[in-house]
């Protein structure tokens, strides 16, 4: 029988910060290019598009990630993971939001208590080297993240599977889980309402107007951030 899970989030639930800037600071340090100079500024009118609501901001985000990806083209396997322990060290985790890690490995060490085969699952959007760097800093058993494509040990510049975001970030979960149960999970956005929903207990983490209001109907935590 599979055994339980606790499942977490990680921009804006685990660390205020945002992983798509750590990936572009670490570009523009080691492979500086007049497409990672643009990225940003050519994309703004998108951004505000996004913040005000006038264009789908899940939609938005898997865009921004499959164009960010083409900046890795051409990098070994290798560098991709140290890419991955830089954002996770040098840029998420300085901005981690403790009250929320805290109540994470709370919740893990109780449920081990009574079943030592609960495992940690960090679910994110967010390339897996990225997540695979930072599940290790939070002692996760598993990240699920976004694969980048990676052929004979070099990146292609592209996704190897759609963005890991909502649905799909639930659905990754539940095929994880195999029937077995989810005892909690951590979330900050309304996307992350389906993963929330999976949980006996779900948790909302300084969480957006629409995951908040989803909260407080549902009665689930809140954790205001730090």
């Amino acid at each position: 029988m599979p055994g339980p899970l606790i499942v977490t989030d990680m921009d804006g639930t685990l660390s205020a910060a945002d992983t798509w800037r750590g990936v572009l600071a670490w570009i523009r340090a080691n492979h500086d290019s007049p497409a990672a100079r643009r990225f940003v500024q050519v994309r703004l009118p998108r951004v505000a598009l996004a913040k005000a609501g006038l264009i789908d901001k899940e939609a938005f985000r898997a865009r921004w990630l499959d164009d960010q990806a083409t900046l890795l083209q051409g990098l070994p396997a290798e560098e991709l993971e140290a890419m991955g322990r830089w954002v996770a060290n040098e840029h998420l985790w300085p901005a981690r939001r403790g009250s929320a890690i805290s109540a994470l490995q709370a919740a893990a060490m109780e449920a081990r208590a009574v079943d030592p085969s609960t495992r940690i699952i960090l679910a994110t959007g967010a390339y897996q080297p990225v997540g695979d760097a930072f599940a290790a800093l939070i002692g996760a058993d598993l990240a699920l993240g976004t694969p980048l494509e990676v052929l004979g040990g070099i990146a292609t510049g592209v996704l190897a599977a759609p963005t890991q975001s909502g649905e799909q970030k639930a659905a990754a979960v539940r095929s994880i889980a195999a029937g077995g149960e989810v005892i909690a999970a951590f979330g900050d956005t309304g996307a992350d309402i389906p993963l929330l929903e999976l949980a006996r207990r779900p948790v909302a983490v300084a969480p957006d107007r629409e995951l908040r209001r989803a909260a407080l109907a549902r009665g689930w935590s809140i954790i205001d951030g730090d």
